[in-house]
């Protein structure tokens, strides 16, 4: 189980010349373990979006009880990626193909003035939100649908339907939190929701105008895409 910062790396994936999570975590469990370690994600995150439980598939060539290999990785991590709990899989294990869904939270600081120690982790609109229609809005989204409205370019060759589970708009002072809960995501599905929803939320769009542009499956028609930092990867789900 891992959380990192991701600030400052090029998302999940490795990628030639860029930081990434999944490289930085590789070279680490390749001068703990040796040449042949290997690493799977459960998620892709994007660039700059981080994750508070991201789950980890490490195959390695060595026999140590989780503590070892967690104490291990972090001593050879940079500070802003941890590993919060390392035990033994069933082999053949894949993080990434056992996975049921995923949990995601977008976080906004709605405060007239942006707090500095939300700037890495939260989306600053000091705008006066209507939770009540954001509420609306989103509701007609959980359920199986194609959301290719809601899909980046780069991600459009792929499936559109997803199942969403679970939408909540949570506030607790100047933080709001928009929660997700889906079988799977496309490219930056998440991030064009919340730019979408927040024009329903600040007036701009009445809460039916978001059913409509699920139904168009038109990503023109939507809102803009919300910026990564303020995006993390709450959980990965797994069959019991």
């Amino acid at each position: 189980m891992l959380a990192y910062d991701g600030t400052d790396y090029h998302g999940w994936q490795s990628q030639p010349g860029a930081r990434t999570v999944q490289g930085t975590l590789t070279d680490a469990a390749r001068r703990a373990f040796g040449p042949d370690a290997r690493v799977t994600g459960a998620s892709r995150t994007d660039a700059g979006v981080h994750a508070l439980r991201q789950t980890v598939s490490l195959g390695a060539r060595v026999t140590l009880a989780g503590a070892a290999v967690r104490g291990a990785l972090n001593a050879a991590l940079p500070r802003d990626v941890r590993v919060l709990e390392a035990r033994e899989a069933p082999a053949g294990f894949d993080a990434r193909r056992a996975a049921s869904g995923k949990r995601y939270a977008y976080l906004l600081d709605t405060g007239p003035i942006a707090s500095p120690l939300l700037r890495r982790f939260a989306w600053h609109v000091p705008w006066a939100l209507d939770l009540a229609a954001m509420r609306a809005a989103l509701a007609p989204l959980r359920g199986r649908h194609d959301f290719a409205a809601f899909c980046a370019a780069p991600g459009r060759e792929k499936d559109p339907v997803c199942v969403v589970r679970a939408i909540h708009v949570l506030r607790r002072r100047d933080r709001v939190a928009i929660l997700l809960s889906a079988d799977r995501y496309l490219h930056h599905m998440v991030r064009n929701l919340v730019g979408s929803v927040l024009d329903v939320g600040r007036g701009a769009r009445a809460p039916g105008w978001l059913a409509g542009v699920l139904a168009g499956r038109d990503r023109t028609r939507a809102g803009p895409t919300a910026p990564a930092q303020g995006l993390a990867l709450v959980r990965v789900l797994y069959p019991r």
